[in-house]
Order: structure tokens, then C-alpha cells, then sequence
């Protein structure tokens, strides 16, 4: 007995009123699509303009005579611009000097967290060690550990050493942070172990690999890690607070912050406040603009992990 033959099927080719909707609802996408593009542009605008106008407001002020800056209503833009508002905070604080403080702590902070964190983040990532995953938990623990809860240990650990009112007192607690650790190890990741293998395979070291496999690799990593830190160790003011005495020591936004709470240096100062503040903000713009091309691409890098 023969099996019944059943003719083959063909697919069903879609109808008219299908291919229409599909098409209708293509447009409809695209046209949503258009829609939210101006609002997102609109958002960010507004975004942008809530956090640029303090800056503005501060840049504009120092240039500002005493007159425009008690004016009311406030004048945005100086009619005088003038410089004497900086003129008389050099004649009152030593700005060359703290300035050179906070420049040459910020610097270290920076230089000392761009090479032990590549190198904890390279052994974390790359290499195989009994307790790896033990050393890495307890990167992620310390990054749950508030800052400010450490400064007490910090203060007694550092007048043991008899490191306060020195540079080393500043620079030594920041050398190497969880978030610099944590931050490399992810980028380092990304980096294909058959390369290093095949390095090795040629008869290459880990410094080798290191330095000149790796580091050029993570570059964006290293720019993003090296802005954000010169701007956490530029910005600290409550750490060198606690651990400077000395007048002589102190960092800029410390001796800015001592200058305004001294009636006797600061009386009717603001213009000179203003001028501080935007001397404080300069340098990291500066590093931003330099590194800003790296650091797009550490953030776009990071977005695709």
C-alpha cells in the first residue's frame, strides 16, 4: 500500500494589506524617531545650561568691578573688565605657592594611581594566582567603604610616620585607589589573551607585555583614570586640611577656603572669592581638554563592554 503523496507547500507571499502596514509602521518608527532626536537635544541643552551658568557666573565675576558685583539687578556680562580682583588676592595670599602645592600633590596622586592601578588591574585581569577572586572582592569591598570613614585612621597612621604637614602625608593615603583598580581591571579585560599569549610564545616577559602590549591598548582607560583623579586630588580640600599645619603647606583650595573665613583678610572680598575660585577651575579644564579625546574614548569603550 502506497503513502498518499502530498504536493509540497509554497509559501504564502504576503499580501498587499500586509506589506502596507509594514511599511506603515517603518515610517512610524522613523517618524518617532525624528520626534525624540529633538527632544533629547532639547533636554541635554537644558541639562548643559543648569550646570555651565555657576561657572559662568563665576568666570564672568572675576573680572567684574566692585560695583557690578553689588548690583541690582545682577549684571551678567562686565561692562569694566578688569583684573584687579586678582591683583589684590596676590598681594594678599602667596597663590604662586599654593598653587605649586596643589599642583605638584594633584601630579603624584595622578602619576602614582595611572601605575599601580594598571599594574594591580593587569594581575587581576591577565595573569593566574591562587586567591585572584578573593584580592578582587576585597577591591569591591573597600569601594563600599566611605571615604570620610577612613580619615581618622588615615590622621593617626600618617602622625606616626611624622608625615603630617608634608608632601608624602598628601600623596601616599590617594597613591592607589579601589576605583583606579577596579576601573583598569575592566578595560584589561578587553584585551585579547591570544595576543599576550603569542607574546609570550615569542620569548616576551610581563614587563615587556605590560608596557608595550597592554598600556598602549588601554590608553583611553588610562586618560579616563588620569582625569578623573587629577580632579578628585585637585578638589580635595578635607584631607589636606587635616593633615597640614603649616600655612605653607597648604593647597589652594585650603588656603582659599582660610583666606574666606578670615574677616580680617576676606572683608568685602567676593570679586576676590570669584577670582580663587576660577583660578582653582582652570587647571582642570585645562587636563580635560587635552585628555578629552581619550577619555570619549574610554567612555564609548566602556559602553560597548
Amino acid at each position: 500500500m502506497s503513502a498518499a503523496h502530498t504536493p509540497p507547500q509554497t509559501p504564502a507571499s504576503p499580501t498587499p494589506t500586509a506589506s502596507k502596514a509594514s511599511a506603515s509602521a517603518g515610517r512610524g518608527g522613523a517618524r518617532t524617531e525624528r520626534l525624540k532626536r529633538p527632544g533629547a537635544y532639547v533636554l541635554l541643552s537644558l541639562g548643559l545650561l543648569v550646570m555651565a551658568t555657576p561657572f559662568l557666573w563665576m568666570a564672568l565675576s572675576a573680572f567684574k568691578t566692585d560695583r557690578e558685583l553689588r548690583a541690582s539687578p545682577p549684571v551678567w556680562i562686565p561692562t569694566e573688565w578688569t583684573l584687579d580682583h586678582f591683583t589684590r588676592l596676590l598681594d594678599r595670599l602667596d597663590l604662586p605657592l599654593h598653587f605649586f602645592n596643589s599642583m605638584v600633590v594633584a601630579v603624584l596622586v595622578t602619576v602614582s594611581n595611572l601605575v599601580f592601578c594598571s599594574m594591580l588591574g593587569y594581575a587581576l585581569a591577565k595573569l593566574r594566582f591562587a586567591g585572584r577572586n578573593k584580592v578582587f572582592a576585597l577591591v569591591l569591598g573597600a569601594l563600599m567603604v566611605p571615604g570620610n570613614l577612613m580619615l581618622l585612621p588615615l590622621f593617626v597612621l600618617m602622625s606616626k610616620l611624622h608625615l603630617i604637614d608634608s608632601y608624602a602625608g598628601l600623596v601616599l593615603p590617594f597613591a592607589a585607589g579601589a576605583f583606579g583598580v577596579f576601573l583598569m581591571r575592566q578595560f584589561m579585560l578587553s584585551v585579547p589573551d591570544e595576543l599576550l599569549e603569542a607574546a609570550r610564545l615569542d620569548g616576551a616577559g610581563e614587563w615587556y607585555i605590560f608596557w608595550r602590549i597592554v598600556m598602549p591598548l588601554v590608553k583611553p582607560a588610562l586618560a579616563t583614570l588620569a582625569i578623573l583623579t587629577f580632579l578628585s586630588s585637585w578638589n580635595n580640600f578635607v584631607w589636606p586640611l587635616i593633615a597640614t599645619n603649616d600655612p605653607g603647606k597648604y593647597t589652594l583650595p585650603v588656603a582659599l577656603a582660610t583666606f574666606a573665613t578670615d574677616p580680617n583678610q576676606s572683608s568685602g572680598s567676593n570679586g576676590m572669592l570669584m577670582a580663587g575660585s576660577f583660578l582653582i577651575v582652570l587647571p582642570v579644564l585645562l587636563v580635560f581638554l587635552v585628555l578629552q579625546r581619550y577619555f570619549t574614548q574610554g567612555i564609548a569603550t566602556a559602553g560597548l563592554k
